[in-house]
């Protein structure tokens, strides 16, 4: 209990006291700096940070340090840079010793090379933690899956062509800023015409007519696209060199964006999910599709909580899988990652199957309940008053979902790219766990005094 002691000398001191989360935090990264070290793989590799010369580059614990400060707080990373500068505790947390602040650029530099399994090694740390100080014992085990959005408008064939066609020209503007002999057409008068006309149009002929029209636009704006990659402009600069390879990496999107409206628009073709395309901006972003709710763009994210409510495991997959296909592999790395089987699993009745009831037996796990089952299939249960506990102490992961979205904005989550999109999920995780550790730790003390 020697974590639990030092936290609460430290909630006696003023800066602590009215910031207890930090010291929660503050506590854990000084007894523990092997936690440090799992960040440090991804700040530096395996490089040491040279302690020699000008200090203008923060060590892997000041990063971390101000990685959570961010979470908790909720910042962007230029409040973090003003955070350093207009907040005591800040400066006190990062561990800034009056030293000149850091800009935003190199936190975001640093914080943004820190991957999902990096963050999720630290969130069983932290759970371990918890079971080490009494809070939590992995008796038991729930889980449910929630979806975060990606951030990206709603997409329909009619928009993806416009913002390939704008995009495009975008590009190309900024091309001929570096290039003076560069000449191209502007698609994107006729274009956005034509975008807010089939928007407006109800007639399914009327309709085809114009995407016929758009699409001619489109194969123009493609093939100027294709003729400018394959040209060789002499003396050409960093930046001009930049917006070709941007023209490149855009140009098999105009292709695929431009085949799937094509097939579905003019040809009347059921084009797959997974020959789809959602965003130019964000290609990692599934489409989901859960229970009867409406159609969500982002990727699912499967949890599982304790005794309490702290998450102990984490998982954003790639695609729609179904929840019966999450539930196993959560399961066991809970098991392999803390040691302990549970002694009662509960989960919602998407995850129910004749396969992970089977599973959960083998493993050792007592009583097993869905909320929902068929008919032949019978949740394993001491009595029926335990089965009811279990079903009722499930409905209390809805309110950890609920306060992990609302609480850490992550009801849409706007970083960008998928390994960026996972990491931030983790982050919002870990800042949960924060939150429940410090809400714990608290209630324990005003109990005891």
């Amino acid at each position: 209990m020697k974590m639990y002691n030092d936290w609460v000398l430290k909630f006696e001191q003023s800066d602590w006291s009215r910031n207890p989360e930090f010291g929660v935090i503050d506590t854990i990264l000084e007894l523990h700096p092997d936690i440090i070290q799992i960040f440090k793989v991804d700040v530096v590799g395996n490089d040491d940070i040279n302690n020699f010369g000008r200090k203008d580059t923060p060590t892997v614990e000041q990063i971390v340090r101000a990685a959570f400060f961010k979470e908790m707080k909720g910042y962007d990373y230029r409040e973090l840079e003003y955070a350093q500068s207009d907040s005591r505790i800040c400066a006190s947390f990062i561990k800034l010793d009056e030293r000149t602040p850091f800009c935003f650029q190199t936190f975001q530099k640093f914080i943004s090379r820190i991957n999902e399994d990096t963050l999720h090694k630290v969130l069983v740390e932290i759970v371990k933690i918890a079971i080490n100080e009494g809070f939590e014992d992995i008796s038991k085990i729930r889980q449910d899956s929630t979806v975060v959005k990606s951030n990206i408008h709603y997409p329909t064939n009619n928009s993806l062509v416009w913002d390939c066609i704008n995009e495009s020209h975008r590009l190309l503007s900024h091309l001929k800023e570096e290039v003076e002999s560069l000449s191209f057409i502007d698609y994107t008068k006729s274009a956005k015409s034509t975008y807010f006309k089939i928007n407006v149009t109800k007639s399914g002929d009327k309709q085809a007519d114009l995407f016929k029209k758009q699409l001619t636009a489109f194969t123009k704006a493609i093939n100027q696209v294709s003729k400018t990659v394959k040209k060789k402009f002499d003396g050409m600069s960093l930046k001009a060199y930049i917006r070709v390879t941007e023209l490149e990496e855009l140009l098999p999107l105009m292709e695929k964006v431009y085949g799937m409206t094509y097939r579905k628009q003019v040809l009347g073709e059921s084009v797959p999910n997974d020959q789809k395309l959602f965003s130019i901006y964000e290609q990692h972003a599934d489409i989901i599709l859960k229970g009867g709710r409406d159609v969500q763009f982002g990727h699912k994210v499967n949890l599982a909580t304790g005794k309490t409510n702290l998450i102990i495991d984490c998982v954003v997959p790639k695609g729609n899988p179904s929840d019966t296909l999450l539930f196993n592999p959560s399961i066991g790395r809970v098991i392999d990652n803390y040691g302990i089987t549970p002694r009662d699993s509960s989960a919602d009745g998407g995850y129910a199957s004749k396969d992970n009831l089977d599973h959960c037996k083998s493993m050792g796990i007592v009583n097993i309940v869905f909320n929902k089952v068929t008919k032949s299939l019978i949740n394993v249960a001491s009595s029926l008053n335990m089965e009811t506990r279990l079903k009722k102490w499930r409905s209390g992961i809805e309110a950890a979902i609920s306060n992990l979205k609302r609480g850490f904005d992550l009801r849409v989550c706007t970083w960008k790219g998928f390994k960026h999109f996972k990491a931030k999920v983790m982050w919002s995780v870990l800042a949960y766990d924060i939150r429940v550790l410090t809400n714990m730790t608290l209630s324990r003390i005003a109990g005891l005094a």
